[in-house]
This record gives C-alpha cells, structure tokens and sequence, in this order.
C-alpha cells in the first residue's frame, strides 16, 4: 500500500472544509473547518511491521480511516497493489486487507468460532454458506492466534487479551496479504500487550503478513517494528527503521519532550528526561 500527497480536512459547522473566512465574520458560524492531513506520503514496505505514531491530534487515526475507505480524501490518493482504492468495492478492498479497530465490539454470546467465521464474509457468494476452504481457513485462523482452545466459548466471558486475539483472527480469516491495527493494544494490561504484539511479529514472521499498526508507546514502537513513520502535524516528519527515526531530535520534534535515547539488545529505547 502506498499513500501519495494526501490531504484531508474536516468540514466546520458551515459545512466548508479548510479554513473559512466567513466564519470569522459570521457570529452564527463559530467553527471553521479543520484542515488535519497535509500532503502525506509514504509507502508500506511489502513483508514488514511499520508503525505510525505521534503526538494526539497529529492526524493517525484520521490517516488509518482515509487508508481504510471510511474517509475519502480531499486530495492525493491511496494504492493497494497499484489501484487505487477509491475504486475498489468494499468486498474486493476487505478481500486485499483487513483491518482491526481500535474499539470492537461483538455480542457477549456470540461463540469466538462464529465471529471469526464473519471473516470469510467477502469471499463468499451470494446465499452461499461456508464451504470446506471457509472451515479451513478459519481454522488456521484460530491456531496461528493462538485460541483454538477458547474457539466454543462466548466473546463475553474473555479477557481483554483473548477479545483482542478473536478480532485478530476475524481478520487473519480475510485471507489477505496486508493488517492494517488500529491502537492494538489499548485497554490492555501490559502482559497482553507484550502477548498481542509478540503475536504481531509473529504473525509477520511466519507467515508473511505486512502490517501497519498505529501505536503511542514510543519504546514498543522500537521493538516491534522494522519501520516507524512519524506524523506531525498532518505531515511525515521521518519515516525508516527505529534506530533512525527515533533520536532526542525526533522525539522533541513529534512529542515536545525530550527523552534519552540508549541501546540495549540490538535494540533502542527511550527514558524520559523532562518537558
């Protein structure tokens, strides 16, 4: 997947995107239009886990929406192997990427099999049940996230860490080559945020998946990622691997706090300094 030149502004209270000169001057119109992403570029490098991060209101999660079809862009646009994906269905789109949100949510009696099920939804045929390769798939799915033991059990009665897993696997049953994860670690305690990352990677290494994932913490960014792409502003500040991005400049740069920047087991991480 590649972003090129993308640009996004929300609408204010008059309806105009951007900024409107009227609102200033009319009482009844009190909020301009928010301009959020400014000429975004990047790539996904194909095989890798890239990470996006920055500062709240930087424009990540308005960037996720826009690469995930619930926005369209006021400008630029987005490929998925080289079409652009304001043309594509969204069946044909979710059977080339699947995409985990930050807030899920499915009924507490739902059995953990059956939602993963609803991810063979854009590959089957109209009035068309699950086949012999849906059942697989699924299945696949279950055991490479690690839950096929829970698999009968209701999605209310799991821990955040395994509702994380269930979700997870919903996507891997898409069938695709590309994870887009929205904050996949939000509202968990850090023994399962070690667990879904570790799953991240492995789901990369083992089999092949490239994966985007929107992260805040700046030292799990170092350890799980191959590339970071850092947003300011609605612009790319730095995009590459961690030890590159990540330096004292960078981190002032994106956050406005400076931090230590020291190496450990092949690995970077940050302490923090002061404001």
């Amino acid at each position: 997947m590649r972003v090129e030149n993308l640009r996004f502004g929300y609408p204010g209270l008059c309806g105009r995107r951007g900024k409107c000169d009227g609102c200033a001057r009319n009482a009844r119109c009190r909020s301009p239009g928010e301009t959020v992403l400014r000429g975004v570029s990047f790539g996904l490098r194909s095989g890798a886990v890239t990470t996006l991060m920055g500062a709240n209101a930087c424009g990540k999660t308005t960037l996720l929406l826009l690469m995930t079809k619930n926005l369209r862009p006021d400008d630029g646009r987005i490929l998925l192997d080289g079409t652009d994906i304001a043309d594509l269905g969204l069946r044909d789109f979710a059977r080339r990427c699947a995409v985990v949100h930050q807030r899920n949510s499915a009924p507490d009696d739902i059995p953990v099999r059956k939602l993963v099920g609803y991810g063979r939804i854009p590959h089957l045929a109209p009035l068309r049940g699950h086949g012999r390769a849906d059942d697989e798939r699924v299945e696949w799915a279950l055991d490479a996230t690690g839950i096929t033991g829970i698999a009968d059990r209701a999605m209310g009665v799991l821990s955040g860490g395994q509702r994380q897993r269930a979700f997870i696997a919903m996507a891997l049953a898409q069938d695709t080559k590309l994870l887009l994860l929205d904050e996949p670690t939000t509202f968990l305690d850090v023994r399962h945020q070690v667990e879904t990352l570790r799953l991240v990677r492995e789901l990369n290494g083992r089999h092949g998946i490239t994966v985007l994932m929107v992260l805040h913490d700046i030292n799990q960014a170092l350890m799980y990622s191959d590339e970071i792409v850092g947003l300011k502003d609605g612009r790319v500040l730095a995009q590459g691997p961690p030890g590159e991005v990540i330096t004292p400049e960078s981190v002032y740069e994106l956050y406005g706090v400076r931090l230590e920047v020291h190496s450990g087991g092949g690995r970077p991480y940050v302490l923090p300094v002061s404001l």
